[in-house]
């Protein structure tokens, strides 16, 4: 069976009904992630595995018909790469690395639920309309400012200066967004809904990371160019 799905607009029918599974998927998802950023070592790294994985069982069931299969199938491995070295890197971090993926889940978590719910109650001009029409440009600012707000918090919690850290949280925001609008234009070019339907109310994994993935990549590359490959999260907090 096909797991692409025709993409087109939903109803709002069906958004109103598929509410509770996104809450209650979403609550999962969080507390599993967090539960596992909290135990760190083996546990953490088998997690971002297991969801690497999935991530590039998706991207092979959207692009795996299309021309130059093998060139989309050696990015889609690379993506997947990037989806668990990322966190892991940063994790490492003996100082940081918890603070540091906090930091990180704070800003894109932030930037999801903030421009959905800016984007809804202001509305107003399209984002990128040819390839994810419902995104607004006041959701997007709104996303901004509450990854700025969520950053700087938990920064703050944790004892590190704190306009750095908001500032730079802007900046993944950015990097969360660009990533959510990469992965709608994969979809749309492969005349996809959702990556999959393995999360009930949400659609797939990448789905899901598809922000995460981006913001991560760049965070740990600043903390690598700050602190090195031996203390990234501090690299990415220490200011």
């Amino acid at each position: 069976m096909d797991r692409r799905t025709a993409a087109q607009p939903a109803s709002s029918s069906r958004a109103g009904s598929d509410l509770p599974k996104r809450i209650a998927a979403g609550v999962v998802m969080a507390a599993a992630a967090v539960a596992a950023a909290w135990a760190g070592g083996g546990i953490f790294v088998l997690f971002w595995a297991v969801a690497a994985a999935l991530v590039l069982w998706e991207w092979i069931g959207l692009t795996g018909r299309a021309p130059a299969r093998m060139w989309w199938i050696a990015a889609g491995v690379i993506y997947a790469a990037v989806a668990v070295a990322a966190p892991v890197m940063l994790r490492a971090d003996t100082q940081f690395g918890l603070i540091a993926i906090l930091f990180l889940f704070a800003i894109v978590w932030s930037t999801d639920i903030l421009g959905y719910v800016v984007g809804r109650l202001v509305g107003g001009s399209k984002l990128w309309p040819a390839v994810s029409p419902n995104k607004t440009w006041s959701g997007a600012v709104g996303g901004i400012i509450g990854a700025v707000a969520a950053g700087g918090a938990v920064a703050y919690t944790a004892g590190v200066v704190v306009w750095p850290a908001a500032l730079l949280s802007g900046v993944l925001s950015v990097a969360s967004q660009a990533g959510d609008l990469m992965e709608s234009a994969l979809k749309r070019k492969f005349d996809a809904k959702d990556a999959s339907r393995i999360i009930p109310g949400h659609g797939g994994v990448m789905d899901r990371l598809d922000g995460f993935i981006v913001a991560a990549l760049i965070a740990g590359a600043i903390g690598i160019a700050r602190g090195g490959l031996d203390q990234p999260g501090r690299g990415l907090l220490a200011w």
